[in-house]
C-alpha cells in the first residue's frame, strides 16, 4: 500500500473508518487496490469488525465469510419487512419475524460488539440482500438506525459483475426495489453514506494495456480499442501444461468441455459416482455432474461450502485429487496443512412465493440432490474468477451475456503479454448498464474531502459521548419487566412489582434527568476544538461526569436490581423474566465498564474497545461452550467413549479420525445404540469395509453399554460382534449350521427365504454344505434322475419336468450339489 501522499484517495478511506461511523462506497477500477486496502485494514483499524462478500470465492479472498453463511440468510428473495417499531415493550427489537433463524450466542456477541461491517465485491450484492442484513443487525442492535448503527463499509466496482436474479425472483421484488442493484437498498436510502474512488491501478503497470480496459469499462469500447485488444487474439492455442495457463469462459458447458478432454488425458483410473435424486430437482439445477467421473490428479473445485463446524472448504476452493474411495474422496489443496475427507452432501430445491395474509416468503422444500459437492476446474466461469489475479489466462469472451463480463475477465491479467484470447472480442459482447453508469457519475462528482472528514469526526465523537452517558436503554429494559409483572402477575411470588416501582423516581431525578443537562454540555463543548481528545474543557467534564455516574449505578440501580427476586411455577413465565434479568444485567455490566475507561478521560479507540466488548454476554457464551459436547448426544458418556475409541482405531491405522468413522456415523451409532448386525448396517455410512473392519467392536460397545445401563438387548446378542466381520452369504452360512431353519433364518435377518436359500446354495456348490436337511433323499434322487435325462439343463426344463413335485429352491440345491461333484 503507498504512502497518503502518493495516494490520497487511500488515506481519505482509512481516515473516515477509523475516525467516523460514516457508511462508505469505496469504488475504483480493476486493481486499484481495493482488496489490498481491506487486508490493510484489518491490521490498522480499531474497530471490532467483519468481512463478508457474496459468494465464497470473494469471502475467501478478502479473508472473510460469505454473507449468507453469516446472516444465516436463505439464497430466496429477501423480501423487505416493515421494521417493528422501538417501544417500552420490545426495546432489543425481539419481534423480529419468525422466519429469522435462531443465532447462537456467540454469534450474538458477535453481532453486539460489532463496530464496522465490511462487503466485499457490492456489485454482486443484490438491494433485497442488502436490507436482509439490516433486518438482522437491527434485530440484535438498535432498531432504530439503519444496519442497527454499525458502521458499513461497502467495497467493489460496479462496472463489474451484477448481482444474479432470476426472472421469478425479480418478479416478487420489482415491486419493493428500483434496481437490483445494492443502491436501490431501502436500508442504504435512510442511512447517509459517501463514496470515494481509487484511482490509481496497481495490477497493471503497462499505460497501453491500462488505457484499453478503461475504454472496456467506461462503455467506449471504439474500433481502435477492440482492433488493439484483438491482437492478442491466438486461433487453436495450444498451452503448454508448464505455463499454468487457466481459462476463463462466459458459460459453464465451455468450461466443461475443456475440463473433460483434461480429464481425459490423465493416464490414472477413473471412478465414476452416480447423485441421488429425491423428488423434484430439474437436470438444469445440478449443482454438479449427475455422473461424477474423476481420476487421481485432477483439478477439481468444490461447489458447496462446509456445513460441518470445521469449514474445511468453501463454494469455490480449488484442490486436486490424491485419493479415490466408495465412501470418501480426498482433495489435497495448496496452502492447507493436510487432506481435506469429502463425504457426500445434499442440496435442497424450494418453491418460493409470497403468503398473502402474513406478506413473508414462504419456502416449501420439494426435491433434494445428493452428489459429492466437487466438479472439474482447469477451466472457470468469468463470474467464478472476480477478485482473482493470473499471471496468464486464456479468455473465451465472445458469447459475453452481462453487464461488466468482458471487462472482469481482461482485468484479471496483470500483463498484455499473458493474455490470449480464444475468440476476437466483438462490439456486441461489451455490455454495460446506463443505471450503474449513471450512478457511478453521481459518484466521482461528490466524493467528500478533508472538510467532509472533519464534520463527521466530530458528529461520531458525539455519538459516542452521547451513547455513553445515555440511561435510556436500562429504563426501558426495567419498563418491559413492568410490563411482564402486568401481563403475569397472577403467576408471580413475592413483590417484584413494587421493588421494580420503587427504582423508577430516583432513576429519573438523579440519573436521567441530569444525563439531559450533561448531552446539552457536550453539544456546547464539542465544537471549541477539531479533536474531543485534545478539548481539555471537554474531557475535565467527561471524568467528573462518570464519577458521578458510577456512583450512581451503584446505588441508584445496581444495588437495588440485584436484591430483586421473584418465583413462579409456570417454566414459560419463568423463562421470559429470565431473559429479561440477563439483558438488564448485561446493559448494566456494559455502562459500568465504559463509565470507568473514560474516568481518567476520553480516548476513542480504548473507548470503542472497550464498549465492544462490554457488549457481548461473556458468560453465555461460557456455559454454551461447556454444554456443547453434552447437548450433542442422548448419551455424553458413550459419545465420549465412541470418540476415545475412534481415536485409538486412526492411531493404530495410521489414518485420519474422519475415515475410521464419519462424524455423523458416530453419531447415528451412540444416540440408536445398535444391538444387531440389522441395526448396525441400517445406520448410514456402515455398510461395506466399515462393517468388515469396525462392526465388531461396535457392536460389542453398544451393547456392553447397553448392558451396564441395564437397557433392553435381543436374545443372543453376543453372537451378533462375531458376524460383523462376514459378508451376508457368511452369516447365512452360520446360522444355519447352528440347526436354524431357512424360515428362521429369514425371519431373524429381516430378508426374503428365497435369499438365504441363494446363500445357502453357494456353500453347496463350494462342496462345504451337504443337501442334508435342505433336500429329501427321494427328491434328491428325483431331480437327479430328471436332470440326467434332459437335455435343457436350466432349472425352468427340469421345473416343467416335474412339475409341483419339487420346488425351485429344491432343484437349485440339487444342481448345485451336482455341480460340487463335478468340480475337482
Amino acid at each position: 500500500m503507498t504512502t497518503s501522499i502518493e495516494n490520497p484517495q487511500l488515506q481519505l478511506a482509512l481516515d473516515f473508518v477509523r475516525y467516523t461511523n460514516q457508511n462508505i462506497f469505496l469504488t475504483g477500477k480493476a486493481g486499484t487496490g481495493k482488496t489490498t486496502f481491506l487486508r490493510n485494514l484489518k491490521h490498522e483499524s480499531p474497530k471490532r469488525m467483519v468481512v463478508v462478500a457474496p459468494t465464497g470465492v470473494a469471502a475467501i479472498n478478502a479473508g472473510g465469510v460469505t454473507i449468507h453463511s453469516f446472516f444465516q440468510m436463505s439464497f430466496g428473495p429477501q423480501i423487505p419487512q416493515t421494521n417493528p417499531s422501538f417501544s417500552i415493550s420490545n426495546p432489543n427489537g425481539l419481534n423480529a419475524p419468525t422466519a429469522i433463524k435462531r443465532y447462537s450466542k456467540e454469534k450474538i456477541n458477535i453481532i453486539r460488539s460489532l463496530d464496522l461491517l465490511v462487503i466485499d465485491e457490492i456489485s454482486m450484492v443484490r438491494a433485497d440482500l442488502l436490507d436482509g442484513i439490516d433486518e438482522v443487525l437491527r434485530r440484535f442492535r438498535d432498531r432504530r438506525k439503519p444496519f442497527g448503527g454499525v458502521q458499513v463499509l461497502m467495497i467493489g466496482d460496479l462496472q463489474q459483475l451484477a448481482p444474479v436474479v432470476k426472472e421469478d425472483e425479480w418478479n416478487l421484488l420489482r415491486s419493493y426495489y428500483d434496481t437490483c442493484y445494492f443502491f436501490s437498498s431501502r436500508a442504504l436510502k435512510q442511512a447517509s453514506f459517501i463514496s470515494i474512488e481509487l484511482k490509481h491501478i496497481y495490477r497493471q503497470s503497462d499505460e497501453r494495456f491500462i488505457g484499453l480496459l478503461n475504454k472496456i469499462r467506461d462503455n467506449q469500447a471504439d474500433a481502435p480499442t477492440l482492433n488493439e485488444l484483438n491482437k492478442r487474439y491466438i486461433p487453436n492455442f495450444q498451452a503448454q501444461t508448464e505455463d499454468e495457463y487457466i481459462t476463463l469462459t462466459t458459460h459453464n458447458y465451455q468450461a466443461q468441455q475443456l475440463n473433460q478432454s483434461k480429464l481425459e488425458a490423465l493416464k490414472t483410473k477413473a471412478s465414476s459416482f452416480e447423485a441421488n435424486v429425491y423428488d423434484d430437482f430439474p437436470e438444469y439445477l445440478y449443482p454438479t455432474d449427475y455422473k461424477l467421473v474423476l481420476k487421481p490428479g485432477a483439478q477439481v473445485m468444490f461447489v458447496k461450502n462446509d456445513s460441518s463446524p470445521e469449514k474445511r472448504y468453501y463454494n469455490g476452493k480449488i484442490g486436486t485429487v490424491t485419493e479415490i474411495d466408495e465412501d470418501y474422496i480426498e482433495v489435497t489443496c495448496k496452502g492447507d496443512v493436510k487432506p481435506i475427507i469429502v463425504e457426500r452432501d445434499k442440496w435442497q430445491n424450494a418453491k418460493y412465493g409470497i403468503n398473502k395474509q402474513t406478506q413473508e416468503i414462504e419456502e416449501t422444500l420439494i426435491g433434494e440432490f445428493e452428489q459429492f459437492p466437487l466438479k472439474l476446474a482447469w477451466a472457470i466461469t468469468i463470474h467464478k474468477s472476480q477478485g482473482l489475479t493470473f499471471e496468464k489466462a486464456i479468455i473465451n469472451a465472445q458469447q459475453s451475456f452481462a453487464h461488466g463480463q468482458v471487462y472482469v475477465a481482461l482485468s484479471r491479467c496483470k500483463s498484455l503479454e499473458g493474455l490470449v484470447l480464444s475468440t476476437p472480442i466483438e462490439t456486441h459482447s461489451v455490455k454495460n448498464d446506463e443505471t450503474v453508469i449513471s450512478f457511478t457519475s453521481q459518484v466521482e462528482a461528490n466524493e467528500p474531502g478533508e472538510r467532509e472528514l472533519l464534520e463527521s469526526r466530530k458528529k461520531y465523537q458525539l455519538q459516542l459521548l452521547t451513547e455513553l452517558f445515555d440511561f435510556n436503554l436500562i429504563r426501558w429494559q426495567l419498563q418491559y419487566l413492568m410490563k411482564l409483572c402486568d401481563e403475569h402477575g397472577a403467576l408471580l411470588l413475592g413483590n417484584l412489582p413494587q421493588q421494580l416501582q420503587a427504582i423508577f423516581p430516583q432513576l429519573n431525578t438523579e440519573i436521567m434527568a441530569v444525563s439531559s443537562t450533561f448531552e446539552r454540555q457536550i453539544r456546547h463543548l464539542i465544537p471549541l476544538t477539531s479533536d474531543a481528545e485534545d478539548n481539555e474543557q471537554l474531557q475535565e467534564r467527561i471524568k467528573k461526569a462518570c464519577a458521578y455516574y458510577l456512583e450512581k449505578l451503584q446505588t441508584v440501580l445496581i444495588q437495588p436490581i440485584d436484591a430483586l427476586g421473584f418465583e413462579t411455577d409456570n417454566k414459560a413465565v419463568r423463562k421470559s423474566f429470565q431473559e429479561a434479568f440477563e439483558k438488564l444485567h448485561r446493559e448494566l455490566n456494559s455502562k459500568r465498564q465504559v463509565l470507568e475507561c473514560c474516568r481518567s478521560g476520553f480516548e476513542m479507540k480504548t473507548y470503542i474497545d472497550v464498549k465492544a466488548k462490554a457488549s457481548m454476554d461473556l458468560s453465555g457464551r461460557a456455559a454454551a461452550s461447556g454444554a456443547s459436547k453434552t447437548l450433542i448426544s442422548k448419551h455424553p458418556d458413550f459419545f465420549k467413549q465412541m470418540l476415545s475409541w475412534r481415536v485409538q482405531k486412526a492411531e493404530d491405522n495410521s489414518l485420519p479420525i474422519s475415515k475410521i468413522l464419519p462424524q455423523k456415523t458416530l453419531l447415528a451409532i451412540v444416540d440408536q445404540l445398535p444391538a444387531t448386525i440389522n441395526e448396525l448396517k441400517a445406520i448410514k455410512g456402515m455398510g461395506g469395509k466399515k462393517m468388515q473392519q469396525f462392526g465388531k467392536d461396535i457392536l460389542q460397545l453398544t451393547i456392553a453399554y447397553r448392558r451396564e445401563k441395564d437397557m433392553e438387548l435381543p436374545a443372543n446378542a453376543d453372537k451378533e460382534p462375531a458376524k460383523a466381520m462376514l459378508d451376508s452369504k457368511h452369516i447365512s452360512y452360520a446360522l444355519f449350521k447352528t440347526g436354524q431353519s431357512i424360515t428362521e433364518i429369514a425371519r431373524e435377518r429381516q430378508l426374503a427365504a428365497t435369499t438365504i436359500e441363494s446363500h445357502l446354495a453357494h456353500f453347496v456348490a463350494q462342496g462345504d454344505l451337504q443337501l442334508k436337511g435342505l433336500v429329501d433323499k427321494k427328491k434328491q434322487d428325483a431331480i437327479t434322475k430328471a436332470y440326467e435325462k434332459s437335455k435343457n439343463k436350466s432349472m425352468g426344463a427340469i421345473k416343467a419336468a416335474l412339475g409341483d413335485q419339487c420346488s425351485f429352491s429344491e432343484i437349485r440345491f440339487v444342481l448345485s450339489y451336482l455341480e460340487a461333484q463335478r468340480t475337482p
